[in-house]
């Protein structure tokens, strides 16, 4: 799938946090207009106290919200690990406000009111952008699924030749004869669908092993 492929809609989410009632059903309405699915939440607690569903998502999050902010609530998500991409939208925003967001991983800042158009550029990209990252985790995790396929003496095998030994100095540093240790990368490559050695060698960096 190209990262120019057009976003289908239908199966991603657009969550809408936002504290001023008016603004969520205007957005809300303007979104599901072309088609997008929304969840609007007046609070980050309203966000939490329902589970993320497994698709394709941005948020759309205010920066000035009771209780916790938008920028503190982005800050949480980034501490926990939470890959969500975020449009903030804010009336009060100032340079060292939008800065702050951006290095913190932001898609864009909107100065309320925004254009239609700028709106759903933001998305757009938000959107592209979370489908990349949740290809790139299908992919790993089928990698490791894989890897963990593989014997303990395999993987260290893999390990070592994909850090640029050869056959001979492996042997010599597992203690193994060479056609044992050619046996065990054979074996890796197979288990490991790799095709040629770069292959396995990629794999081994994806892994964080070379």
């Amino acid at each position: 799938m190209s990262q120019t492929d057009p976003i289908d809609y239908a199966e991603t989410l657009v969550y809408i946090v936002d504290d001023e009632a008016p603004l969520r059903a205007a957005v809300s309405s303007l979104l599901r207009s072309v088609g997008m699915r929304i969840a609007a939440y007046a609070s980050v607690a309203d966000f939490l106290a329902v589970g993320r569903a497994d698709v394709t998502s941005c948020l759309l999050l205010d920066v000035r919200l009771e209780g916790v902010s938008g920028l503190d609530f982005q800050a949480d998500l980034r501490r926990d690990g939470v890959a969500l991409p975020i449009i903030f939208m804010t009336g009060h925003g100032d340079i060292p406000m939008s800065v702050r967001a951006m290095k913190a991983g932001a898609i864009d800042f909107l100065a309320k009111p925004f254009r239609d158009q700028e709106l759903f550029d933001a998305i757009d990209a938000a959107l592209r952008a979370d489908r990349a990252r949740r290809l790139r985790d299908g992919a790993l995790q089928e990698l490791t699924a894989r890897y963990e396929s593989l014997t303990p003496r395999e993987r260290e095998i893999m390990a070592l030749a994909a850090r640029g030994l050869m056959n001979k100095q492996i042997a010599g540093e597992v203690g193994t004869s060479e056609i044992t240790v050619k046996i065990h990368r054979g074996n890796a490559m197979r288990k490991m669908q790799a095709k040629t050695f770069a292959d396995l060698v990629r794999m081994a960096e994806a892994l964080g092993l070379a």
